[in-house]
């Protein structure tokens, strides 16, 4: 019997690496469009390749999954962030967790990983057919079953699967959007900051429950870094209908009020006729202060901190808790590109990922409407999406044999 899996990333190597250990039998072709298999694998992490995540600090899959953690704690029962650990060792592959639970190759090198791929499929014999463009699922008429791990689709057009109604009255496919992308904002004064990296902010947006935290980057065209990520994943359908026309509120030390207006109380008892732009509260970046100082009062930042009145220290604690700025559209595409969308978890079956309406046709990896944060969390779903659809296609053959 033969299966064909049209797409030679990340999910399609490991689905056909699975699927020829369980079933040495089985003939398997992996269809790739470009020149090139496992592309974003090579850049993903920075060329580091964050592989996966301990998720010591995940304590429900929707923090991690603001699309599919239903279907992925079921997933996780049979191939979890463990068992993937466990897999990459088994193979060769050395890893290292990180302080921040995210988890790489030990070589910081993505081709170790690529590597530990393509030597797997050439020792199972899986065929690699690169250059090849299927346009329809009829193209492979000749296999017993087709496994569609295609990614994440940049238009609804692209998918393999008529997007009308399934028999249920659910929508076969989710339009696709842009997750994991970083702001443009239009602050000249803010984009001067570039380089500035505050290790524990807060951003939300205003008027929604869309909220996130960790490291943030101010970058040339704006902010970025796993704050801005996560919040991008989470109102990813919501900015997109926005047109990435929002407002953006930080909070730069993911403290509350009160906690912050003592920090600066004891700064005025300790520091009265020090400059306020030079005494940093909670060790923000110096830059980072003079800009919030000088923003919120102009020029009485140059004042001492005795000078302040109460209602200039008010903005200060509002400045650092509930700072404003504009989302002014989103970056462009790139290699690392996530979308959330794709094939919806109601046109498969979740045991299977089979096609509810396309018999022995079932889908791995990002190409489901399934997408997660920055830390390793989507390649964590395509090793486990691939590992299921290996083991229900095992487990298919066995009860043909």
């Amino acid at each position: 019997m033969k299966t064909a899996v049209i797409g030679g990333g990340a999910a399609g190597f490991f689905l056909a690496i699975n699927l020829k250990e369980m079933c040495p039998e089985m003939e398997v072709t992996i269809f790739e469009k470009s020149k090139r298999v496992l592309a974003k694998v090579e850049v993903s992490g920075g060329g580091r390749c964050n592989c996966t995540n301990s998720f010591a600090a995940v304590s429900d899959l929707s923090q991690v999954y603001p699309r599919g953690h239903r279907l992925m704690k079921r997933l996780f029962k049979t191939f979890d962030y463990r068992d993937a650990y466990n897999w990459f060792e088994r193979h060769g592959v050395r890893l290292t967790t990180q302080p921040d639970e995210c988890v790489f190759p030990m070589s910081q090198d993505s081709h170790t990983i690529i590597n530990c791929f393509l030597a797997e499929a050439r020792r199972h014999h899986v065929e690699i057919v690169t250059g090849q463009k299927i346009t329809s699922l009829n193209d492979l008429a000749h296999f017993d079953f087709i496994a569609v791990t295609t990614g994440g689709m940049p238009k609804s057009g692209e998918f393999l699967i008529p997007q009308s109604d399934d028999t249920s009255g659910n929508p076969a496919v989710i339009s696709p959007v842009p997750s994991l992308f970083t702001f443009s904002i239009d602050d000249a004064a803010l984009r001067a900051l570039m380089g500035t990296v505050v290790d524990d902010a807060t951003v939300m947006i205003p008027g929604t429950g869309f909220k996130a935290s960790g490291p943030l980057l101010v970058t040339h065209w704006g902010m970025s870094g796993p704050a801005i990520l996560r919040l991008s994943s989470y109102a990813a359908r919501e900015l997109h209908d926005h047109h990435y026309q929002m407002p953006l509120a930080v909070n730069w030390t993911s403290r509350k009020d009160p906690d912050i207006l003592q920090e600066l109380q004891t700064i005025i008892s300790r520091h009265p006729q020090k400059q306020i732009a030079t005494i940093r509260p909670f060790d923000l970046p110096s830059r980072l202060w003079a800009y919030l100082a000088e923003k919120t009062l102009g020029e009485r930042a140059r004042n001492r901190w005795q000078n302040l009145n109460k209602k200039e220290l008010n903005r200060l604690v509002n400045a650092l808790c509930n700072d404003s700025y504009q989302i002014a559209g989103r970056a462009a595409f790139k290699d690392e590109f996530v979308t959330c969308g794709g094939i919806s978890l109601s046109a498969v079956n979740p045991h299977t990922l089979e096609s509810k309406t396309l018999p022995n046709v079932f889908f791995a990896g990002e190409v489901l409407d399934i997408d997660g944060v920055t830390g390793g969390f989507n390649f964590q779903a395509a090793w486990t999406t691939a590992y299921t659809v290996a083991k229900s296609l095992c487990d298919r053959f066995q009860a043909i044999a």
